[in-house]
Parts: structure tokens; sequence; C-alpha cells
């Protein structure tokens, strides 16, 4: 299939989604007339064929310029790439001759491509000479790597997306795959309905991944290893393991099943210790030993835990223990969280790795030190997330470079982070974005290229390499991540080493590097595209690892029950139940979970621009149970301080919701301090880790709630991104303006001075004060187009929480007639105003609650298929449906 690489006449760049780890394929295709550019899914890419989600249906609408970083920065001040690169060597030199190499770290990010990954690592690993090179996935996807290395010797995915379509059953655990692997979850449904497969979902809240299952396991948070050791135990007495394959293709199976009979000698003590009624446990259990296709899907519920690895090793230990490893239909299916995250993985992002999964061994240093010719390949694993940025803190670290990636809002107890970067004496990032909580910190900042601009590779949850090309100019004077890193490492002194052309010649040596001196111990080889000429590369389609000697990939390892550990056989791995590092107390009672939400992504730096994505929720969150809200005094709609027992702080809006068990509230990750003044869940988050993965415990946090009454609530909308002075502000975007919801605790002193710089001058402003109740507001038209509008008015838990939807509308407009301006300070309309559509439900077509309402009523449509025929909401990827259906109940209610 031709790659269409570039867009001369018209033709479409087939290209890959730059979100989740499903690894979708897209298609760019230039407007006529200059008319910028459009995105579809590719029909012939073989993880999505032609569907995409709600945010990769809207990836045409992040491609402006708002907010880029386009020219080098030093101290604050635009410079020339040659000084801004010269300052990054002198430094790290500096740091190098005075300190060690040791004293210098990078933390680097699954939004990269493998090429620039490759890079980043042969520099720091290789020629700087530390393992101090670690990455985001560490917050994702570190535990399952840890298990996979456990048990199968090697960092491996045996499965591939078909198995999703030829299951019988199918086990989703710790993953809300209906919002955040939507099109991966849809294959599975599809598939569900064509062979009555079933599917158990295992998740201590309900989520939209529940809508339909067969089976929710609402377990209690921390519990999975009690209960899929019992899962192992209860296999071994009902005679539904697999001895045959046990004996010929695993070790550690006895002591293993000791272990987990010891802690589950039944099912009643699984149910006691996971808090679940006996009856599904059983049910589950039965449905598993019978059910010889069968998929275990497992996310960042599992990954993202004191204990995940062992939780992961406690997933394959049952599939081992069946032989359901590798075969069409069966198999345990780590969901990964970045669209490179895998990539990374493959050339050693991670710190306790070196490239192409080879480990810090002396034989794999010695083979990588000869084939990288490299004067100081590093001897031991360096420090992982948590520890390098403590590390940093400690002035350990004295120089650090950070690519592609957020730490100071993503990382957990982000108020340490913070102050760590601020004390660091050198911080370079290379990032996209110009301002975020991190580019805050940095001496040096360098303008990377980013979706649509940028070539190379990624690599997917199913091993699938795929290219992501460019068909847009770079923007100011931004550049590849790995041409960055290239010129820094050639002012060190190893440009040789580094003496790229392009992205092709750097995958040949990623792809050399996989193959040298791999006799087949490991299965990470790429050797045959080694051999990939520039138009070879061009043109490459998507291709699985391991790659064949013909060129072809491999859908599915380990089929045959070899495994690439040093006896051929999988490892099952004793693991025993722990409970997670910090439980809930009288002090704080609650246990705090994080996840995403269905729109948008990681710290909205591309999602929340996009005013379909930003819809459907606008604000920061703090779901709970309507009982626990009663015992802690806060209200529907009103906000909530909630406070770890790390000691950070958030203001978050409090949504009432039964699906939330008692004794959890649950935050998403998205708002950071670009978008809100305290909602990120960062500072919330406990810095304890997996001692086996580095990874840290981002789904168990206690906290304690109260309410937070301010003295004042308000609304601005502006044309203009700003950082609003209030005690608590959100910033969302909308058509052609962006919406702020105010609070605070008073008023500030100067009301003129503070509504001048948030609305704009006395000229052209309208205004309406009425002293006597403290409302205010103000409204500005820059001749007769609208500029701003801002209300405040007394506190209260609903009061001007949000603008009316038809003011937002009248930024669309270039001319407000002159009979409606009286009225942009009103809270209603003037008359003959159409009512606005209101909060958007599906985001991929564009359907707005107040049409699905409208059709049910009027049309009396009485089911979810019905509904998307009629308006064709969650006709595309489907992760509206479970949304689509309560609305259904609650209006035909």
């Amino acid at each position: 299939m031709n790659s269409g690489a570039s867009a001369r006449g018209g033709a479409a760049v087939r290209t890959a989604c730059p979100y989740c780890g499903t690894g979708c394929g897209v298609l760019a295709r230039p407007g006529s007339g200059g008319a910028g550019w459009s995105v579809a899914g590719d029909s012939g890419h073989p993880a999505n064929s032609g569907r995409l989600c709600s945010k990769g249906n809207t990836l045409a609408e992040t491609l402006g310029l708002e907010g880029r970083l386009l020219a080098p920065r030093v101290d604050g001040s635009k410079v020339a790439w040659d000084e801004a690169l010269d300052v990054v060597a002198g430094r790290i030199r500096a740091v190098i001759d005075e300190h060690g190499p040791d004293a210098v770290a990078f933390y680097v990010s699954g939004q990269l491509l493998t090429e620039d990954y490759y890079a980043a690592n042969k520099l720091m690993k290789g020629f700087i000479g530390s393992g101090n090179i670690d990455t985001n996935s560490r917050l994702c996807m570190a535990s399952t790597v840890a298990g996979h290395r456990r048990a199968f010797g090697e960092d491996l995915v045996p499965g591939c997306y078909d198995d999703l379509e030829s299951c019988d059953l199918a086990v989703l655990v710790g993953s809300n795959a209906a919002w955040c692997h939507p099109i991966l979850f849809q294959r599975l449904n599809r598939a569900r309905g064509e062979r009555d497969a079933r599917l158990v979902v295992i998740d201590p809240r309900r989520t939209a991944s529940c809508d339909g299952a067969d089976l929710h396991l609402a377990l209690k948070p921390g519990s999975d290893v009690l209960l899929f050791n019992g899962l192992l135990a209860d296999l071994a007495r009902t005679g539904a393991i697999n001895a045959e394959f046990i004996a010929a293709h695993t070790e550690g199976y006895a002591e293993a099943l000791a272990q987990a009979m010891a802690e589950a000698p039944d099912i009643e003590a699984v149910a006691a210790g996971c808090e679940l009624p006996a009856e599904q446990v059983a049910r589950f259990y039965q449905w598993f030993g019978r059910t010889r296709r069968t998929v275990t899907l497992f996310s960042q519920g599992v990954n993202q835990s004191s204990q995940g690895t062992d939780k992961v090793n406690a997933i394959l230990n049952v599939h081992l223990a069946t032989g359901r490893v590798g075969r069409p239909g069966m198999g345990p299916f780590s969901l990964t969280g970045q669209p490179n995250a895998m990539g990374g993985r493959e050339v050693g992002g991670l710190a306790n790795q070196l490239a192409a999964h080879m480990d810090f061994s002396a034989d794999t240093i010695d083979r990588v030190r000869r084939f990288w010719r490299a004067p100081a390949v590093a001897e031991r694993p360096g420090l992982k997330a948590v520890d390098l940025f403590r590390a940093v803190g400690e002035g350990r670290i004295k120089a650090l470079w950070i690519m592609g990636t957020n730490p100071a809002a993503s990382l957990p107890e982000a108020n340490g982070v913070t102050a760590a970067l601020a004390a660091c004496p050198f911080v370079v990032v290379s990032d996209c974005v110009e301002d975020t909580d991190t580019t805050a910190f940095a001496h040096v900042v360098l303008p990377a290229l980013t979706w649509g601009e940028k070539d190379g590779t990624v690599t997917n949850s199913e091993r699938r390499i795929s290219r992501q090309r460019a068909f847009l100019p770079a923007p100011g004077v931004a550049r590849p991540d790995w041409w960055i890193v290239a010129q820094v490492a050639a002012r060190l002194g190893w440009g040789e080493a580094f003496g790229w052309a392009s992205p092709a010649e750097i995958f040949r040596e990623h792809a050399a590097l996989s193959a040298f001196e791999n006799e087949g111990e490991r299965a990470f080889n790429l050797g045959p595209l080694a051999r990939l000429g520039d138009d070879d590369y061009r043109d490459l389609d998507p291709v699985q690892w391991p790659v064949r000697a013909d060129g072809q990939g491999t859908a599915r390892l380990a089929a045959d029950g070899r495994f690439p550990t040093p006896s051929g056989k999988a490892r099952l791995v004793g693991v025993c139940a722990k409970p997670p590092a910090r439980l809930a107390d009288k002090a704080y009672p609650l246990i705090l979970n994080t996840g995403r939400l269905r729109d948008q992504w990681h710290t909205m730096t591309r999602t929340g621009a996009v005013p379909r994505l930003a819809s459907h929720t606008n604000e920061p969150f703090l779901a709970i149970n309507p009982d626990d809200a009663a015992i802690d005094g806060v209200e529907d709609g009103a906000i909530a301080r909630v406070e770890s027992v790390s000691g950070g702080v958030a203001l978050l809006r409090v949504r009432l919701t039964a699906d939330q068990p008692r004794g959890s509230v649950f935050a998403p990750i998205h708002w950071n301090r670009s978008f809100a003044a305290a909602g990120g869940v960062g500072p919330l988050a406990l810095a304890v880790t997996c001692p086996v993965s580095g990874q840290p415990e981002l789904k168990h946090a206690p906290v304690r709630v109260a309410p937070w009454r301010p003295g004042w609530n308000g609304f601005l909308v502006s044309r203009r991104r700003l950082s609003p002075c209030a005690d608590y502000w959100v910033r969302t975007a909308a058509d052609h303006c962006w919406v702020y919801s105010l609070a605070g605790a008073a008023l500030p002193t100067d009301l003129e001075g503070w509504a001048e710089t948030l609305v704009g001058p006395a000229d052209g402003r309208l205004e309406v004060h009425d002293a006597r109740r403290a409302v205010h507001r103000w409204v500005r038209l820059a001749g007769n187009r609208l500029e701003a509008a801002l209300y405040v008015a007394p506190g209260g838990p609903n009061v001007l929480t949000a603008p009316p939807p038809w003011l937002v509308e009248r930024f669309a407009l270039e001319l407000i007639p002159d009979a409606e301006r009286p009225w942009l300070l009103c809270e209603r309309p003037a008359s003959g105003v159409a009512a606005p559509a209101g909060r958007t439900v599906c985001a991929c077509m564009n359907v707005s609650e107040a049409a699905i309402v409208e059709a049910v009523r009027n049309r009396g449509l009485a089911s979810v298929d019905a509904i998307a025929k009629a308006t064709r909401a969650g006709t595309n990827c489907g992760s509206c449906r479970a949304e689509i259906g309560d609305l259904l109940a609650q209006t035909r209610k």
C-alpha cells in the first residue's frame, strides 16, 4: 500500500494517532483552496480499520499555533539555535566534569517517536555514561514491563488485537476501556454480539465499561492479587489447570500455587477480603475455568500500585497455569497508555534497561558498547522517575533535561517536584508548548516538533510498528527531538556517533541493534528492517515485531510454548496480597482514585483547546457517593476542598453519584495550572512506589473532603487566554472564546482594576453594579464584536458557576445586533434568540444532550440503537453509548 507520504496533488498522508496506545491509523488530507486539513480514520490500518475515537476525530482542530513554542529561549530570552545548544552542551559538560555523569539526568516521554527515544537513550547511557534516563511511561507501564520480564524473560505482549474478536470471555481489569481505549472496546463489543461472548469488568467503581457487561466485580481497592490468587487456587481445586502445559513449558507452578492456596483457601475467604458477594466470585471463577478462549485485558488500575508488579504476575499466573498464552482468542493483554510507550521500552527509555530489551548484565553492556562504539556505556541502572526527582530535590542531580512531558503536573506529590525543579541548578525542557507547569522552571526551553510535523515510528499495544508521517511544515524554528539531541551530542564531542541525517538512518541503526548477536534469545528483533532504504522506510506498512526474515511480522508469541528465558520456560511467580502503602484512617477517611476522561488527554495541551472535547466535562471534579457526601457536608455542584495525606490540596466541583462506591472518591488527571488554579491531582497522589517496578501508587491516596464555601462566584468569557487572579478558576475552550469559572474568598479590593485586567479598558465597556447585593457585571465590545463578559455575585453552591450558553454563542458573531446589546448584561437572552444546543454528549458526531433528549421525547425513541439511527450519536467510537443510555432512562422517566 502506498504511504501517501506527501500531500502533493491533494493526496492523503497515512500517519498514526498521537493519543493512546491503540495506535490507530489516520489519514490527513489537505483542504481545497488552502482551507486547512481534515482527518479521518485509515481503513487500511489493522488497528482500527478506519474508526477513530472522539479525540482522534478532532485532531484537525488541534493544528493551530496558539500557545506553541516556536523559538529557543535561554533565561527567558529568545536566542538562536546555536546559542541555545551551546549553553545546553556547555552546562552538561561542566556538570559531568565537576560532579560526574550521574549528576545528569533525562526525563523523557511516551509522546516521543522511537527515533527520538533512541537518540536520547544512546546519548545518556552510551556516551554520557549514566543510567539516569527515565520516562513518564514509568507512571503507566512499568509494572507490566516488570511482570512480563519476571514471567516471560522479556517485556513482550504475547497476543494481538484479533484475540479480542475471537475470545469467548473477556476479563477487563483496572481499565475503563470504553473511554480510555474506545476503538478496542468497540472491537470487543462487536465480536461479543457475534459470538455471544461474555465480559467481566473488575473495577472498584462503575464506569462506562460496565454498560452491558455480564458481571461487574466492584472489588475493594487494592485487592486484585487476592482475587487472582483465589482464581489460581480454584483452578487447581476444580481441575481446570493444564498440567501438560505446566510440566512442559513453565517453572514455579508449585510455589505459586502454594502461596495462592495459603491466602485463598476457599471462595468465601476471597469474597471477604475483596468485599464481594461470594456468588459473584464463584461465577467469575467458574466462567474462567470453563472458557478456554479467555483474554484478560489490564491497564492502569493494575499497574499504578505499590504492588503493581505482583498484580500483573497474579494475572499472568492464571493464564500460564491454563496454557492460555499466545493462541487465538486467549492470553493476558496489557493495554498501553501512551502512543509510543512500547517504542520507548524497546529502545531502553526506562532507567533499568539498556536498548533493544537488554538488561545491565556484563555481556549485554559489552555488546551495546561494541555496537555503539561508545566510550562509557552505563554499567548499572539509573534512577526511576520518583527517585530521580527526589535526587533533583536533594541536589544530587545538577542538570536535568525534560523532553515532551509535564512532570510538574503529572508526577505524584507534584508540589515536591516543583520545589525540586525550582532548586535545580540547570533545567532544560524540550517541548512544543510554550507555557506549561514545567517550562516555568526551565533555564533553557527548546522548541520541538509535534504531531503532523514530525516523522518517525511508534509501537502500539500489540507490538505493531506504524509510521507517524509529517504533513505540515515546521513552525518557527522548531526541530525534531532527535535532531536536538544529536546537536547537543555533537557539541559534547560525539558528533560522529550521532551524525544522522534523517529518522530513517536512526531506525536502521535501532533495527540493527535489535538483531546484533541475537540468536533467538531475545524476542524483540527488527533485523530485516535494518536493510530498509529511505523509500522503503517512507512507505513502511504497519508491522508487528519480531519481524521474520521475509520482512513479515508476527501476530502472536509463545504459541509453541517457548519463552525468552534461559530455560525456554515461562515462570509462575508466587505473589502475596498486601495492602496499599497507606490506608484510610479517621483523619483521612476516603481513598482517592484517579484516571482519564473520555475526551481529554494527559494535561490537555492538545485536547484542552478543542471546544467539542471540552464541552462534555468542563471542570475538574470529585465523584463521591451521596452517603459519603452527607457525612462530609458537601453538596452536588458545590466546590470541595480535598486534602491528601501527602499534604497536597485541590479544589474540585462535587458530583454525587452512586456509581462511586462508599469510602472512595474519583478525580480526573487532566487539569493542571494552565487550565485550573487548583484542579490538579498530582499534588494529592502519593510518591510511594512498587518495589519491583518503581511505578507510583496513583490509584490509592487517603484524603479528606470538606466544603469550600467561596465568598463570591462568577464567570468570565473572553477571547483571550488568561490566568485570572482568583482562588478558584477553570479555563475551558469554546467556539471563538475561552470560558472561565471563577470563585474566591473575597473580591479584590481594587475591583475596577481587576475587571480591567480581565475584560479590558473602559472604552467599549457596558457595566451594571448592584452594590447592595454585591452583584457586578461588565461586558466589553470592540466595535460590533463581543470581546469579554464578566459576571460576579455573592457565593453559593450553584450561583453563577457557568455563563448562559446563549451568551457564549454571541462570541461566534462578528456583529452583535443593537437590540441584543442590553441583554448582554442579563442572565437570559433577548426574545427571539434560539435556545442553544448545550453540552456535547457525542463528540465524534457533535451531538448535544438537547438533541438526544428532543429525539427521545418527540420521536418516541426507546433504545440506544434507535437514538443512534436518528441522531448518529454513538455510531463511531461508541464511547458515549453508556451516557446515551442514562439520558434515555432519565428522559423516559
